[in-house]
């Protein structure tokens, strides 16, 4: 068990600050001005602008329809009733072009603002070693999938509807202000022989019921927030259980643990009905007072009005003037009221998306505390460590001699005890662990290749992956050749231009012996090896032993196992302890306002 530890990432403990909704907007602006589409944004924020400006013209002009129109059909006048159809043709086929216009330029800022938060979030995620870290700390780095792919596209879309649509309300709302003031400013209420004006009455008639509305909409629909985020937060788990049971089918069947994996995912997907179920309860409830609203705002402008229509003071044209210019306003005003569900899903993605951004700026400065491993470069050539102590939340990883030197050309065999930190150790020499005490001078000029348990395969075709972060001009088909047939996968020869998912087609043996042909097609002058050599039987390994030994000639082979496999071919042994006594790692900090479950220390397998 503790062996099966050592082979497995040390997972940090995290202290979670909430970020505020300003941070989170501030980081997503941040991310939209550096973006190589924003220009783009700009200019369709600009036409989209001047096309909704352009509409509640055209929206006044209709309102304005309305009195000649309905005074004809009063005074049953048919020459005046054809001509406002013709002028209801004009300004109505006028609003069909621009609502078109609309909906394109909506489509299209989706699109472009889409593009802009992803390709942002994949730059942040794929810096050197930010993916690594960031899954090591905690809740905010579980799933980034989601986050970068479904969470991203679900902002740019609500972000765009609900953009677009507060703009048109705020331009509607300041055509029709003035128009509404300008018709209720002559109605005057009789009251028992008395005379009251009111200036500009159903202007305030409409604030105060839409005023009215919006406060109950934000009391009743504010739980939606939590409760969005927590229903994406669980189906991340689902999906990534889904995945987890799709890659390991073959393991499931020869354990026969359908069962148990059938389980695993019914009770995430209970996680995610309860989630729904809880959401649905808040709709119904939000759902009562919009809907209740939304059946009396059929005849509100109308009571507002007929106090004054029925004194006589305006006609019949008069008040359905009045009427539209009162729905226009209140429709602009409700629109708090129409998207609170909305608002609170945006609300939510938001966090997700902005706290994962602002995570991933922070990374680089997790333990900003605590004290950092010294890199230097030695001019001589060689690798040394100088009072290495590499710090984690269980103690401290070291070798032990205080002072090592590792010259070119030297072959070493680093061990240590299950649970010592030998993974800890690797991580630490390329710099993907930090965290510690001590110096490590790298050799002036020499890259360094780091080869882990299992060789990263990217997908594409054979010839990519072994010819992957080369360096040098791409290995000849004649030398790939040599080389797949001295490991044994001379079959691979006639695939060299098939596309391919590499890391699922072969086995963990023959990832590793790919691994060994892509070191002997580019021949580096460093190599250090995390136990990928500890899973090869004898003749396997006397074959890698072999190949290294033809085309590594003179390299410096540093492998880091269990134990000495072969002291001819690694003459020098060096052995990493683990003192549990030392400080530990303290926290990180990293803000996150995302409504994730708290952080766990569960072990991830690599």
């Amino acid at each position: 068990m503790a062996d099966q530890l050592d082979n497995q990432a040390t997972v940090q403990p995290v202290a979670v600050e909430a970020s505020s909704l300003r941070d989170q907007v501030a980081t997503i602006r941040r991310a939209l001005v550096v973006s190589p589409v924003r220009k783009w944004l700009l200019w369709t924020s600009v036409g989209i602008m001047a096309v909704i400006i352009a509409t509640s013209i055209g929206q006044v002009l209709l309102n304005r329809w309305n009195q000649p129109f309905y005074d004809a059909l009063a005074r049953r006048d048919m020459a005046a009733f054809v001509h406002q159809l013709l002028v209801f043709a004009m300004i109505a086929g006028g609003l069909l072009v621009l609502n078109i216009g609309q909906t394109w330029l909506n489509q299209m800022i989706r699109l472009k603002l889409r593009e802009a938060l992803t390709l942002d979030l994949i730059d942040q995620w794929m810096r050197p070693a930010r993916a690594f870290r960031l899954a090591n700390a905690g809740a905010i780095g579980v799933n980034p999938d989601q986050r970068m792919q479904q969470d991203a596209a679900h902002l740019s879309d609500l972000s765009t509807d609900l953009g677009v649509g507060l703009l048109q309300s705020l331009i509607l709302l300041v055509s029709f202000v003035g128009v509404l003031w300008e018709l209720s400013s002559g109605f005057v209420f009789h009251i028992n022989g008395w005379s009251l004006a009111i200036p500009g009455y159903m202007v305030w008639a409409a604030f105060l019921y839409a005023g009215t509305a919006s406060w109950l909409s934000w009391l009743v629909g504010r739980p939606l927030i939590k409760l969005n985020s927590d229903r994406y937060t669980r189906e991340a788990e689902l999906r990534s259980s889904m995945v987890r049971v799709n890659e390991n089918v073959d393991a499931i069947a020869l354990y026969h643990g359908e069962a148990d994996a059938r389980q695993r995912l019914e009770l995430d997907l209970g996680t995610v009905l309860g989630a729904m179920r809880r959401i649905y309860t808040a709709q119904i409830n939000l759902s009562w007072v919009t809907d209740t609203y939304g059946w009396i705002t059929v005849v509100a402008p109308i009571l507002v009005a007929s106090p004054v229509y029925f004194s006589g003071d305006i006609s019949f044209g008069g008040l359905m003037m009045a009427v539209g210019a009162f729905n226009q306003v209140h429709s602009s005003l409700r629109w708090f009221i129409n998207n609170i569900g909305s608002i609170a899903d945006w609300r939510a993605t938001l966090m997700r998306v902005a706290d994962f951004r602002i995570a991933l700026d922070e990374t680089d400065v997790l333990h900003d505390t605590e004290r950092r491993i010294t890199f230097d470069q030695n001019a001589n050539g060689s690798l040394t460590f100088e009072k290495l102590q590499v710090a984690s939340p269980e103690g401290c990883t070291k070798l032990s001699e205080q002072h090592v030197e590792i010259r070119a050309g030297d072959r070493v065999m680093i061990t240590g005890e299950p649970g010592a930190g030998k993974t800890l150790f690797f991580r630490a020499i390329a710099g993907l662990w930090p965290w510690g005490r001590g110096k490590i001078g790298l050799p002036a000029g020499e890259p360094l290749i780091f080869v882990p348990r299992v060789p990263y395969l990217p997908a594409g075709t054979l010839r990519d992956v072994l010819n992957h972060a080369n360096g040098h001009a791409p290995a000849s088909d004649a030398d790939i050749a040599a080389v797949l047939a001295e490991v044994g996968l001379e079959r691979l020869s006639f695939s060299l231009d098939r596309v391919g998912r590499w890391d699922h087609e072969l086995g963990d043996d023959e990832q590793r012996l790919l691994g060994v042909a892509r070191l002997a097609l580019r021949q580096p002058k460093w190599v250090i090896i995390d136990e990928a050599m500890d899973a090869f039987d004898g003749p396997s390994l006397r074959r890698v032993l072999a190949m290294l030994e033809k085309h590594l000639k003179g390299a410096t082979i540093i492998n880091i196992g269990r134990g000495q496999h072969n002291i001819q071919f690694f003459p020098r042994g060096l052995t990493i302890v683990k003192d549990s006594g030392a400080p530990a790692l303290k926290p990180a900090h990293v803000r996150a306002g995302a409504i994730d479950p708290p952080p766990v220390a569960v072990r991830r397998k690599k």
